[in-house]
C-alpha cells in the first residue's frame, strides 16, 4: 500500500482529491453560513445562470442590463454551465473551483517527482497545496481565476520540462480567463523564444505566442470590454493607474515599492519559492501580474489577501522545483524515482554538499511559509469545531430568507444577496431600481431584505445608502414581515 503511494500518478492525484475536499468543505461550510457575499459569487452565479439558460450573462447585482462581459473578459465561465443546469446552486461554482484550484498540485507533484523522488513530490504537492494565496482564494467567494490555476501550473510546469509547445497550448486558453492574463501568455512566449535554439520553428512558436498575448490583452480592454460595457468604456484604467504611466522612470519604481505594504506581497511570493526559485527563469512569469498590481491605485491589489495571489501560487512553486532541479542536489533521488517507474534525468555525479544545503534550506524557507500562514486564512476551519455550528442568528437569518418564494424579485444586502441569486431575481438594496420607484408600487421588488449587522454592507454599498433605500420602501407602504433587530425583511403590498 505505501509502495503505491509513492508512485507519481498515484500520489500527486492523491493530494490533488484531497486538497478538493479540503476546499470544498470550507468553501461550502462558508456559504452554509452566510459568509459569501453578492460581490463576488453572487455576481458569477447570475452570469453562469443566464449561460445555463442559453442567455447573455446580464447581471442585476452589477446594476440594471449590466453585461457581464463588459467588466472582465471571461467566456470560458460558460463551460460551468452544463454542471449549473443538472445543479442550479452557488455550490456548484464553490465545487467547481475547489477542483479546478486542487489539479495545480498534478503537474508540480508530478514534475518533483522527476527531479526528487516521491518525498519532493509529496512536499511540493503540499506546498502548492497549502500555498496562501490559493487558500484564500478558494474561500474567498468565486472568481474567474480558478481556471487559470490548473492551466498556468500545467503551463509553467511544461515550459520547466522542456516542452514548448505544451506549454503554449496550455497557456494560450487563459485568454479567455481574464483580460490581462494575455499578458502571462506573452510571457510565456518570450521564454519559450529565448529557450529556443537558434533557426528552430520553436522559436517562430515563442515569438507568435508572445505578440498573441499582447494583441489579445489589447484587443480586449481597448474593444472587446468597451463594446460591452454599459458606460462604453473599460471600468479599471483609473484602478491601474494609466493616468500616472507617463510620469518619469523613478516615479514608477517608486510607485512599485510603496507604500510598505507592497514589500508584504513581494517579501512573502519570494518566500515561498524559498528564495531559491528567484534564480529560475520562471519566476518572470509572475512579472505581468505582480507588474500591474503594484503599478495600480487600488490598494486591494498591493497585499495578500482577496484572491489576487492566487494566480502567482502555481508560478512560484514551479520556479522552486525548476531552481531546485537546476542545482543537482536530488541527482541521487531522481535516479531512484527513474527506477520506480518515472523518468528522471541521468547523471552519475553525486551532488555536492554545498549544493544540497541550498536546497533544503529552499524547501525549509517554503514550508514554514506555508506552515506559518496557514492559521492566518481560512483553511483553519477545517478543524475548528465553532466553524461547523449553527448559532441562533444563523438559524434566524436562514429562516427569515426562507419566507422568500422562489422566483421572487428581491432587494438584498451583501451577503444575503448571495443566498438568494440561484432562486430568484435579486439586487442590491442600496441601488436604484430601475425603471426608478414611483408611487406605483409594481415598480420596485416584491421583498426588500436586509441583515445591517452584516460587515460587508459598507461595500460594494454604503450603509447609509442601504438605510436611505429602506426608509424610502416604507414610506411606500412596504410592509415589515420580520423585525429582528438587524434582520429586515419588508414585502410589497
Amino acid at each position: 500500500m505505501l509502495r503505491s503511494l509513492r508512485r507519481p500518478r498515484v500520489l500527486s492525484w492523491g493530494l490533488a482529491g484531497l486538497f478538493a475536499v479540503l476546499y470544498s468543505c470550507v468553501a461550502v461550510n462558508r456559504h452554509r453560513r452566510i459568509l459569501t457575499q453578492a460581490y463576488d459569487l453572487g455576481i458569477f452565479e447570475q452570469a453562469v445562470r443566464a449561460y445555463a439558460h442559453e442567455r447573455a450573462p446580464v447581471v442585476l447585482l452589477k446594476g440594471p442590463g449590466y453585461h457581464l462581459l463588459g467588466d472582465h473578459f471571461h467566456p470560458l465561465l460558460a463551460t460551468l454551465a452544463p454542471f449549473y443546469r443538472a445543479f442550479p446552486s452557488a455550490v456548484t461554482l464553490l465545487l467547481a473551483q475547489a477542483v479546478l484550484m486542487a489539479l495545480a498540485v498534478v503537474p508540480l507533484s508530478r514534475w518533483a517527482y522527476e527531479v526528487g523522488g516521491w518525498r519532493l513530490a509529496g512536499t511540493a504537492g503540499c506546498l502548492i497545496g497549502l500555498s496562501w494565496g490559493i487558500v484564500e482564494a478558494v474561500s474567498d467567494d468565486f472568481h474567474e481565476i480558478a481556471f487559470a490555476v490548473p492551466l498556468l501550473a500545467f503551463s509553467a510546469t511544461a515550459l520547466g520540462r522542456g516542452r514548448p509547445v505544451a506549454a503554449v497550448l496550455w497557456a494560450l486558453p487563459l485568454v479567455l480567463v481574464k483580460e490581462d492574463l494575455g499578458l502571462t501568455v506573452a510571457a510565456v512566449g518570450v521564454l519559450v523564444l529565448v529557450r529556443a535554439p537558434r533557426g528552430s520553428g520553436i522559436r517562430a512558436l515563442g515569438f507568435g505566442t508572445a505578440v498573441f498575448g499582447v494583441a489579445a490583452t489589447v484587443l480586449t480592454m481597448l474593444v472587446v470590454l468597451p463594446s460591452f460595457n454599459p458606460g462604453g468604456e473599460f471600468d479599471y484604467w483609473g484602478q491601474l493607474g494609466a493616468g500616472k504611466a507617463a510620469g518619469a522612470p523613478w516615479e514608477a519604481a517608486v510607485r512599485v515599492l510603496w507604500p510598505p505594504l507592497k514589500w508584504l506581497l513581494l517579501g512573502l511570493s519570494a518566500a515561498t519559492a524559498g528564495f531559491l526559485g528567484l534564480r529560475s527563469p520562471l519566476v518572470l512569469l509572475c512579472v505581468p501580474t505582480l507588474g500591474w498590481r503594484l503599478l495600480a491605485d487600488n490598494p486591494h491589489y498591493w497585499g495578500v489577501g482577496y484572491h489576487y495571489s492566487a494566480v502567482l501560487m502555481p508560478l512560484l512553486l514551479a520556479a522552486l522545483v525548476d531552481a531546485l532541479a537546476r542545482t543537482g542536489a536530488f541527482a541521487c533521488g531522481a535516479r531512484a524515482a527513474g527506477a520506480d517507474g518515472a523518468a528522471g534525468p541521468a547523471g552519475s555525479a553525486a551532488p555536492d554538499r554545498a549544493a544540497v544545503r541550498r536546497a533544503r534550506r529552499a524547501l525549509v524557507v517554503a514550508v514554514l511559509v506555508a506552515v506559518g500562514t496557514l492559521p492566518l486564512y481560512p483553511l483553519r476551519e477545517v478543524a475548528a469545531p465553532g466553524a461547523w455550528g449553527t448559532s441562533p442568528r444563523l438559524a434566524a437569518t436562514r429562516g427569515m430568507l426562507a419566507r422568500i418564494p422562489d422566483g421572487a424579485t428581491v432587494a438584498a444586502s451583501n451577503r444575503l444577496a448571495a443566498q438568494l441569486a440561484g432562486r430568484t431575481t435579486v439586487g442590491l438594496v442600496c441601488r436604484e431600481p430601475a425603471p426608478p420607484l414611483a408611487d406605483a408600487l409594481q415598480d420596485g421588488p416584491q421583498w426588500v431584505v436586509v441583515d445591517l449587522a452584516d460587515p460587508s454592507v459598507h461595500a460594494p454599498c454604503a450603509i447609509e445608502d442601504t438605510l436611505r433605500m429602506l426608509g424610502r420602501y416604507e414610506r411606500l407602504g412596504y410592509r415589515r414581515v420580520v423585525d429582528d433587530g438587524d434582520l429586515r425583511l419588508l414585502r410589497r403590498p
